[in-house]
């Protein structure tokens, strides 16, 4: 699967593991003890995501590339 949505991704002390999260896709997130692991496993997560939105009929955000802030 090729991942179009951007993805945050940044070390939690806390939880002691890279964390991942797609902002256009709420809720979505994956963990990883590395940093390909994480990727790795949000990977599976997004095709979750919109298999489950599918699914239950809710629509599917479009990638929008880099997001903007401000």
């Amino acid at each position: 699967m090729s991942i179009r949505y951007e993805l945050v991704i940044y070390w939690s002390e806390e939880d002691q593991s890279f964390l991942v999260e797609v902002p256009e896709l709420p809720g979505c997130m994956a963990d990883g003890e590395t940093y390909e692991q994480a990727v790795t496993n949000v990977k599976k997560v997004i095709e979750e995501w919109i298999e489950t939105a599918r699914e239950l009929g809710r629509p599917v955000p479009e990638p929008r590339g880099r997001l903007r802030y401000g």
